[in-house]
């Protein structure tokens, strides 16, 4: 009796769960495929003439105005800078008290020339980014904001810092430094 329950619950335990995954399964086609959805979380607008120390004024790209506090001992990461007509992402949290921030990125500061010992490279608008580095192996050439981080092609990056002149991005595979060009 013992054995056919613990039978019963193995069974049900162990069905396959790829399809919940986003795995097609073998019969779909003869090599596994995974497909991930990520869902963008980054609230995406202009920094509005409120913004005050602690305090975001965010004019998202849909029209509306939100206020997001920004409190550094409650570790707001706030990577360029707060300028009154610059565009920003903005990942936050609700609380009780309203919209908390918890990462902003300027992406005014982000666009620009950037260079290193061996990658040279510019920001663009839109979503572009081009190399000044004819011999590059793996040139980027696309980049976007996902969730608070930094997608250069594939490569995904953690911001951590962000200046007028300089820029610190971080992986599984190291920091990475930059500073700009002018």
């Amino acid at each position: 009796m013992i054995a056919i329950c613990v039978l019963t619950m193995l069974c049900v335990g162990c069905h396959d769960t790829r399809q919940q995954k986003g795995m097609a399964s073998e019969s779909d086609s003869d090599t596994a495929v995974f497909v991930e959805t990520v869902t963008d979380s980054t609230v995406y607008g202009t920094c509005g003439e409120a913004t005050s120390m602690h305090t975001l004024q965010l004019i998202t790209d849909m029209g509306d105005t939100l206020f997001y506090s920004m409190m550094v001992e409650e570790d707001a990461d706030i990577q360029g800078g707060l300028l009154a007509g610059d565009r920003m992402a903005v990942i936050g949290k609700g609380s009780t008290d309203g919209l908390v921030a918890t990462r902003v990125i300027n992406l005014t500061t982000l666009m620009g020339k950037w260079t290193s010992l061996d990658k040279n490279f510019e920001i663009l608008e839109g979503g572009v980014v081009e190399s000044n580095v004819q011999v590059e192996t793996n040139p980027w050439t696309s980049w976007k904001i996902l969730n608070g981080q930094l997608l250069l092609n594939a490569d995904t990056f953690t911001i951590n810092v962000l200046g007028a002149d300089s820029l610190y991005i971080e992986n599984d595979q190291g920091i990475f430094t930059y500073k700009r060009q002018k």
